[in-house]
Order: C-alpha cells, then sequence, then structure tokens
C-alpha cells in the first residue's frame, strides 16, 4: 500500500504520465491508481486491504464463473442419449403393432412385454443392491433375459438408471444377446419358421 500511494503521488503533479497509467492498468483489466495521501491511522487497515485485494478478487470471481459455465456445459454433454430409448420404445411398439396386424403371435408379444418389464425392475433392484453394498444379481442373470426378449427393457434401464453403461465387456455381451435374439425372431417370423413355431407353441 505504501508502493502504491508513494507512485499516487509521483503521478499527482504530472497529469499526461498519470492518464497514461490509468490507460494502461484499464487494458489489463485493473483500475486506474487512485490518487490520495493515505494517512498513517489508515495503513493495514480493512479498507486498506480491500483496496489491494479488490483486482485479485474480480479476477478470481472471472474465472470461476468460466469454470461454472465449463462445468454445467459437461454436464449436459454428458446427460442419457436419446437413442436408446428410441430403439427400446420404437422396437417394442414394432411388436405391438405386428400381433395386432396378425404377423406375429400373440403370445410373442406378450413374452416381449413381460420379460422387458421384468428385466427393467431387475437392473433397478441390481442398482439399488450396488448402492447399498448387498448381495447383486450375476451379469449371467442379466443377460439371460435380455436374450429372451427383455433387451427392450434393459436398454432402457440402462440409459434412465445409468446401471451396467460403462462396462465395455458387459455392454459387448449385451448387444450380442440382442443380436441373437432379434435374429430368431426375424427367423420365427419367416416362411420356413412356421415348423419352428408350431414346435414351440407359439404359431
Amino acid at each position: 500500500m505504501h508502493a502504491l500511494s508513494g507512485k499516487n503521488h509521483r503521478l499527482e503533479g504530472r497529469p499526461g504520465l498519470r492518464l497514461h497509467h490509468a490507460e494502461h492498468r484499464r487494458r489489463q483489466g485493473l483500475r486506474p491508481y487512485q490518487v490520495f495521501r493515505q494517512s498513517p491511522a489508515t495503513a493495514g487497515t480493512r479498507a486498506d486491504r480491500d483496496l489491494r485485494t479488490e483486482p485479485r478478487r474480480a479476477r478470481a470471481a472471472a474465472v470461476d464463473f468460466v469454470a461454472g459455465r465449463k462445468s454445467a456445459r459437461n454436464s449436459r454433454s454428458t446427460g442419457p442419449s436419446p437413442l436408446p430409448p428410441i430403439l427400446a420404445i420404437g422396437f417394442l411398439t414394432f411388436v405391438a403393432l405386428s400381433a395386432w396386424a396378425g404377423k406375429l403371435p400373440g403370445l410373442l408379444a406378450a413374452l416381449y412385454f413381460a420379460a422387458s418389464l421384468l428385466t427393467f425392475g431387475v437392473y433397478a433392484h441390481d442398482k439399488s443392491a450396488a448402492r447399498a453394498q448387498r448381495w447383486r444379481i450375476r451379469e449371467s442373470t442379466l443377460h439371460l433375459l435380455a436374450l429372451i426378449g427383455g433387451w427392450p427393457g434393459a436398454l432402457l434401464a440402462q440409459n434412465r438408471l445409468r446401471h451396467k453403461s460403462g462396462k465395455a465387456a458387459f455392454l459387448a455381451a449385451f448387444w450380442t444377446t440382442v443380436l441373437l435374439n432379434s435374429g430368431m425372431l426375424i427367423l420365427l417370423l419367416s416362411p420356413g419358421g412356421k415348423t419352428l413355431r408350431a414346435a414351440l407353441g407359439i404359431g
């Protein structure tokens, strides 16, 4: 503060130099020097400390504001993707319409809906058990439920509950079950699948 007061005294009698320093500090985002004479009674007081730390507080506030905006953008960018729910709901809608049009056995459509609801509930239970550090459900059980037709519910649970959505090995096995189930469905709906449907008692 004494150095600042001394600089103010040197600039007080030189208007041109004082304007030059004020413009220089303005470009740096700092407050211009205030021309005043400091009395010994004010040295080291709270007002003296506030005057010295005010530029640093302003810069710190600006940094915190920019960091907050970046954090908000990152949180929005890492939110749930809308594609998995669209895929799951779209598939179940296709199954329902196919059953209504008579192209898919109603029992098979009911199996998909029941398995999806069950699988979503099992994912939710496993998520709760993970948080409470209780006994977990085996991943093989989750994959079996997806394989028999519950993969739309599993996809919704992974997306909405944020469960099992970050494990690459689990997701690779999960999408394998989706492909196997979809391939079986295509086979059942094909002309040659009539015999298979009869053998399974669903057509």
